[in-house]
């Protein structure tokens, strides 16, 4: 589904990613670890296209996304929940998850009754405006509102950040219900590292703007790999 081939990210001078390559397959959690500021954002940021990547390549399902904007990746499939989850504060949960339609025709604007199914809370609280809920009810709306675009391809940038523990695990159960029953590709960048451990099909593991290591999630347990997550 993804694949990103060599690819070199720059902030003005300052090169965040350096010759990365990895892939996401449909029916799996690829996950991404590493230290903060080792370029795991910047990857997400390039797969997404809110920063334009010197040299390498990013192709989804075989097209090469070359230097599309963002709203044309969403039109392709690509569904993305940012880390701080970004909602609207003052719009209500369902004006929230409205906005999901902008990729969409006329014809397939609706909330899919499986985001729902995947966190009630959220039909419960369709009337309130998204800024009155907990980081957890936001984490679940910006995640509702990335499946309300009909993603082929779920980007999630640190879904546990200050997320309570009853929470994570809503949002795990959630993940691991979005790959085997919709056969998303899913690609999920990580602190939290019982949490990939737990769902991860493959890891990748960065350092300093670099892929360090890829391989099964039971990898983690590796000294050798461990050695690149600690502070």
């Amino acid at each position: 589904m993804l694949s990103v081939s060599k690819v070199d990210l720059y902030y003005g001078a300052a090169q965040a990613l350096r010759g990365v390559s990895l892939e996401a397959k449909r029916g799996e959690i690829t996950c991404v670890l590493g230290r903060n500021g080792v370029g795991k954002t910047s990857l997400l940021r390039a797969v997404v296209g809110q920063q334009p990547v010197r040299a390498g390549s990013v192709s989804l399902d075989g097209y090469d996304l070359g230097r599309e904007a963002p709203y044309t990746r969403a039109r392709r499939g690509i569904g993305f929940v940012p880390q701080g989850r970004e909602i609207f504060p003052l719009l209500t949960v369902k004006e929230n998850l409205q906005t999901g339609y902008a990729p969409l025709g006329a014809a397939q604007r609706s909330i899919p009754e499986h985001v729902f199914e995947l966190f009630p809370v959220l039909k419960d609280m369709l009337g309130r405006r998204g800024g009155d809920l907990s980081g957890g009810q936001q984490q679940q709306l910006a995640i509702g509102r990335a499946l309300v675009t009909r993603p082929q391809l779920l980007v999630l940038d640190e879904p546990t950040e200050g997320i309570q523990p009853s929470i994570i695990k809503d949002i795990s159960r959630a993940i691991r219900f979005l790959k085997e029953q919709s056969g998303l590709a899913i690609l999920l960048v990580e602190q939290y590292l019982d949490f990939c451990r737990e769902l991860a099909d493959r890891v990748y593991v960065m350092d300093r703007g670099e892929i360090v290591h890829a391989g099964v999630a039971e990898d983690l347990d590796d000294p050798q790999v461990r050695r690149h997550l600690m502070v």
